[in-house]
């Protein structure tokens, strides 16, 4: 029985020097049955003669040019072209450990529609990598082991981009890449979870992640703090938001100020706390500020935390365990 067909989506711009990484990466795949699609966007390097010379060699490798700008315009076509009935993402950057396709494929099989293959990832980088890329990677990949990624959502991107794998018709149903809306890779795992696509747990590294100082989501706009921010309030405010609840805005730092800002725009009702006692007992933006130990006077509270440090969210966390509150229902970590 022939297994399905795999479609790869990968847009490049300007990657030359990891493309043939990158494709020889694929073509060493244990699993054979798959297709790339592989856009051009606006290279102005060799990275397009490159692909050329293998889409030649192999008719499994499609190249084709972004009609539009960016990549999901990029994404979007090459889902457009693509035949397979489960697909998946690559960056031209990185590299497939030999039997990624064939694992992300078989957890599909197993499970069915509605789920998500995800993998283990590893950071790369000539450079050497960054303690904040390790720490990520290291979170990242704990929920993978669980299968539980869903449950920390709101503090960072919880599906590795160039890692995941699902049913083409469920990729449909959530209208992936619509609208075009930034960080991409984030917007599409809050699509996941709001569809209820289970993530299928993982325990393999079958994608390595390579890292370098002029890579897309470290240079873009479009993967400024900004954005992340933007996106996590959308989806909170749509999916977990409980109306009956008094919303708790927790910092009075960068990201605390932002969202409390976005909150009065769109007029919904919130309390302000903090632990700087510069800041407790002023007014910013029309809103007291009070301290921390506040939040006890409220009743049926549901809170946003902007606290970023380790050791204060851990406290913070014992604080709501001894409150009897549980996540998401009752507290949301955003950082």
């Amino acid at each position: 029985m022939q297994k399905p067909l795999i479609s790869i989506l990968t847009p490049f711009k300007n990657t030359e020097a990891f493309l043939e990484d990158c494709l020889n990466s694929i073509l060493k795949q244990t699993y054979s049955n798959w297709e790339l699609l592989i856009v051009d966007d606006s290279s102005s390097d060799s990275s397009n003669k490159i692909v050329q010379s293998f889409s030649k060699k192999d008719s499994r490798i499609i190249l084709l040019k972004n009609s539009g700008n960016g990549i999901i315009d990029a994404l979007k076509l090459a889902f457009k072209k693509s035949k397979g009935e489960f697909i998946t993402r690559m960056d031209s950057d990185d590299v497939m450990r030999p039997n990624k396709l064939e694992v992300l494929a078989n957890k599909l099989l197993a499970h069915g529609k509605k789920h998500v293959a995800i993998g283990l990832v590893n950071y790369f980088s000539e450079e050497g990598i960054k303690s904040g890329y390790k720490s990520y990677e290291t979170w990242l990949n704990g929920l993978t082991k669980t299968g539980k990624n869903y449950s920390e959502i709101y503090k960072e991107c919880v599906i590795p981009s160039p890692c995941w794998m699902i049913h083409r018709t469920d990729l449909i149903a959530c209208d992936a890449f619509n609208p075009n809306t930034y960080p991409e890779d984030y917007d599409l795992a809050f699509r996941f979870y709001k569809y209820n696509y289970k993530c299928i747990s993982c325990n393999e590294v079958i994608h390595d992640w390579r890292d370098y100082s002029s890579r897309t989501s470290r240079t873009h706009i479009h993967y400024a703090e900004n954005h992340f921010i933007d996106l996590k309030l959308h989806y909170f405010l749509e999916l977990d938001y409980n109306t009956n609840k008094k919303l708790v805005v927790w910092g009075a730092g960068n990201k605390g100020k932002t969202i409390a800002k976005k909150l009065i725009k769109e007029n919904i009702s919130f309390e302000w706390i903090c632990d700087n006692p510069n800041k407790i007992g002023r007014d910013i933006y029309g809103k007291m500020l009070h301290s921390f130990s506040f939040l006890a006077t409220i009743k049926n509270p549901q809170s946003i935390i902007t606290v970023a440090n380790k050791s204060a969210q851990k406290e913070i966390k014992a604080y709501m365990n001894k409150l009897q509150m549980k996540p998401v229902n009752d507290y949301i970590f955003f950082c």
